[in-house]
């Protein structure tokens, strides 16, 4: 299991990297102002339709059942399964792109309804809009193809696929001058990104030996018990989306900048999740699959508990730090160009509020694996669909109620995800499905200690740090830099004084 997580985690930290630069180079072109909340918002369309129809419904509803016929050695029975889901899905896409590209003037005002003041960025929305939704369609495609690798523990494809979008970005934002605005740049970069990795994930799964043929889409028994679970997954996955559906618009109805101020603080925050949570989840839904499907119980607990255990304790410092030097790590990074002291001032307020849920988040693939694994994708649908409506709620008495702004916004999110976790566990306890063993249990001191201690280390770092660095053009970037230092060797002191006690395989010896 080690093997395979180094495996996701090493592309998707590349996906990381190559992600940074991205925004980075965003925030220094785009800045804080018109065009980069006109980007933002046409940007979040395709990543809202994928979290419905992306890895958020594929992975619980197609991959469990895919991964069960192989472990089998049903393949042809296999292919045959996901050629069928492959058709119905195309069929569903090309209804959706029609749709959007006909009435995306009516979609921006209600996601947008901020921007309806301003008929210069309305317009701006709807065509940049109407450049990056067909990215869907094509994500689509590359996901199923992921799921199906993921199934037969073909990891590394699957982990860097995500490259591609950043770099086609990126390659865009650096040629701006070629396109009317940067955020045109922006928005042609992702709609290559999405080719790109359309081929790179046709290549990678032909090479082993997978592959998607369309035909025209049949209603067989092994169809209509897919769709049954899609459906139930699906309005989980439409919940997730209503909720940063519910940002955007407290969001432009804030001061210009907040919407902006609010993704790059999600990044951040985004940094850990996709490459330790999302790995770790991704990595334990088809072994938990496969070993229920040849009636291992035991192996398949003792792999979600390891997995538990190492995910705290790879995401709690991270948590940690992001609380206790959000505006070091703001400035550090994006504190150039176009964006500014203030906007990265904003953006820090967000990130310390995101990070008190990013364990929650990092924990809700694992438990929610739980269910999957057995086919069971209606009780998380129902605990995240709670979730969702509590976390709306949380949010507009937070920036209305209580005046927090878009720290607020933030706060109601990492409220919601810790409700979700902690009721998914309840329900899965209290069912006999969810089981937490000693050795989950006697991790969790020695993983508190861990992420008390990185604060610690990063915080000291900063603000001992700031009397001896010149406030010179550096100043920022050489503050994170020493934080980075001694929050790190304060990690490994306390993992390694612990180590016995943590879930580290034969690094423990």
């Amino acid at each position: 299991m080690f093997k395979r997580l180094l495996s996701v985690g090493g592309f998707t930290l590349l996906s990381r990297i190559t992600g940074f630069v991205r925004d980075i180079l965003m925030a220094w072109i785009l800045g804080k102002g018109i065009l980069s909340d006109a980007f933002i918002v046409a940007f979040l369309f395709p990543s809202y339709f994928r979290s419905i129809f992306g890895e958020g419904t594929i992975n619980p509803a197609f991959l469990p059942r895919y991964a069960a016929l192989h472990a089998k050695g049903e393949h042809q029975a296999a292919a045959l399964f996901a050629d069928r889901v492959f058709s119905w899905q195309m069929l569903a896409q090309l209804v959706i792109l029609i749709a959007a590209l006909i009435f995306m003037p009516l979609l921006v005002h209600v996601i947008a309804p901020g921007f309806a003041d301003n008929a210069g960025q309305l317009g701006l929305t709807v065509s940049l809009a109407r450049i990056t939704f067909p990215y869907l369609i094509l994500t689509v495609v590359a996901i199923q193809l992921s799921a199906m690798l993921n199934a037969i523990n073909k990891f590394w494809a699957a982990a860097a696929w995500s490259n591609f979008q950043n770099i086609g970005m990126i390659g865009c934002l650096l040629a701006s001058h070629w396109f009317p605005n940067a955020a045109y740049a922006a928005a042609w970069g992702l709609l290559l990104g999405g080719f790109m990795q359309l081929f790179f994930m046709l290549w990678a799964s032909r090479r082993d030996g997978l592959s998607l043929r369309i035909a025209w889409p049949r209603w067989t028994p092994e169809i209509k018990e897919f769709f049954k679970s899609l459906g139930a997954v699906t309005i989980g996955a439409a919940g997730v989306f209503i909720a940063p559906f519910i940002d955007t618009i407290i969001a432009s109805l804030l001061p210009t900048g907040s919407r902006t101020a609010l993704y790059y603080a999600d990044r951040i925050n985004q940094l850990p999740l996709g490459v330790l949570g999302i790995a770790l989840g991704t990595v334990l839904l088809p072994e938990m699959s496969s070993r229920l499907a040849l009636n291992d119980r035991d192996g398949s607990d003792s792999a979600q508990n390891r997995t538990a255990a190492l995910s705290l304790l790879l995401i709690l410092p991270f948590a940690a730090v992001f609380i206790a030097i959000p505006d070091t790590i703001m400035r550090g990074i994006f504190a150039h160009g176009a964006f500014d002291a203030s906007a990265a001032q904003l953006s820090a307020i967000a990130l310390a509020t995101y990070g008190v849920g990013l364990p929650a988040f990092a924990l809700t693939r694992i438990v929610q694996s739980t269910f999957y694994a057995r086919h069971d994708t209606v009780t998380p649908v129902r605990v995240t669909v709670a979730a969702i409506l509590a976390n709306i709620a949380m949010k507009i008495v937070f920036v209305w109620g209580l005046h927090l702004g878009i720290a607020g916004v933030a706060l109601g999110t990492s409220f919601g995800a810790w409700l979700n976790v902690c009721v998914l566990t309840w329900i899965g306890h209290k069912g006999g499905l969810l089981r937490i063993s000693p050795s989950l249990k006697r991790a969790i001191l020695p993983v508190l200690l861990a992420a008390i201690a990185t604060a610690a280390g990063a915080l000291i770092a900063v603000k001992f740090g700031a009397r001896f660095v010149p406030h010179i053009g550096l100043h920022d970037v050489v503050l994170l830099a020493l934080a980075f230092v001694l929050g790190t060797a304060a990690y490994g002191a306390v993992v390694l004084l612990f180590r016995k006690r943590l879930p580290l395989g034969r690094f423990a010896g």
